[in-house]
């Protein structure tokens, strides 16, 4: 008699036990729905994305298209002209993608940072790359750079256009509201 009664128990614990696993993944599945868009798309035509190139022609800059907090993806135009010495650089939990629109650059690639310094978490600025890879990149170039390889970026004498992508390991994180200026009634 208790060896029945023992198994109906057991039968009884895993039909309960079964039952709530079942309702369980039936909530589940009824809740789980597919995931909206954090921002709206971005379609540039080649008339806007040459206008946006204008604008960045007479000095080095970058004008970003898309990023930003909860994004795992930078995308941003980035002009250059005559621009040496930039620090080598290397980043823990980012990947960058070049696509070279005008012009061109000198890239070193791989090999080792000498004397790196971190200027920010995962983010690894040097003067030099030791036993990199130099390679000329021009217009129509696409190179990918994945996270944890030296690169130092070179436009002495040139002048250069890329569409930088980052993909980034984590979501940005928000950046923390600067503290507003004091004004004369909080100083006294």
């Amino acid at each position: 008699m208790k060896v029945l009664v023992s198994r109906i128990a057991a039968a009884a614990t895993f039909l309960v036990c079964s039952v709530i696993s079942s309702s369980a993944q039936t909530t589940a599945n009824a809740q789980r729905k597919p995931s909206e868009a954090i921002r709206p798309f971005v379609v540039l035509s080649g008339q806007s994305l040459d206008e946006l190139k204008q604008k960045l022609r007479p000095d080095n800059k970058v004008e970003d298209l898309i990023g930003g907090a909860g994004m795992q993806l930078r995308v941003a135009i980035q002009h250059e002209k005559n621009k040496s010495g930039s620090a080598a650089e290397l980043h823990d939990a980012s990947d960058d993608v070049y696509y070279v629109m005008e012009g061109s650059a000198t890239l070193i690639l791989g090999g080792k940072l000498d004397a790196p310094k971190e200027v920010e978490p995962g983010e690894w600025r040097s003067p030099h790359i030791i036993d990199g890879r130099t390679i000329d990149i021009n217009k129509g170039d696409l190179v990918i750079v994945p996270r944890g390889t030296p690169h130092q970026r070179s436009t002495t004498e040139k002048d250069f256009t890329m569409i930088l992508i980052k993909v980034y390991l984590e979501p940005l994180r928000p950046t923390p509201p600067k503290p507003a200026a004091e004004t004369k009634e909080q100083k006294q």
